[in-house]
């Protein structure tokens, strides 16, 4: 691909992001506008649907057939869901999670 096709992705897709950061802004910035019900449902309904989501989809391939197929990831969603609860930190239980898991792998514990 030439440059020029490159750096017109690159921009339209900075334009669209930008565009979908600053909606909310425009739409509901001002102080004397109350925000819809419907979008506070949503606001607090998709962030753990959207776990939910992506959970199910880490998982939906594990295979049962020897414990070194699952036990890996079981130990990572496990660490995962306890740092999750004890600090209520989605960032930081993703992120220590997500190293878990690569230990875990990458160190053929339970391979």
């Amino acid at each position: 691909m030439n440059i020029l096709p490159s750096l017109l992705i690159v921009g339209v897709t900075a334009i669209c992001t930008l565009i979908t950061r600053v909606a909310p802004f425009l739409l509901f910035g001002n102080k004397n506008r109350t925000i819809p019900q419907a979008v506070i449902y949503i606001g607090e309904v998709l962030p753990p649907a959207v776990m939910a989501a992506l959970l199910i989809y880490c998982v939906k391939d594990i295979s049962c057939i020897r414990y070194s197929l699952w036990v890996n990831e079981i130990i990572g969603v496990i660490i995962t869901a306890l740092i999750h609860l004890k600090w209520r930190n989605t960032l930081l239980s993703i992120g220590v999670g997500t190293v878990v898991y690569m230990v875990l792998i990458q160190s053929a514990f339970f391979s």
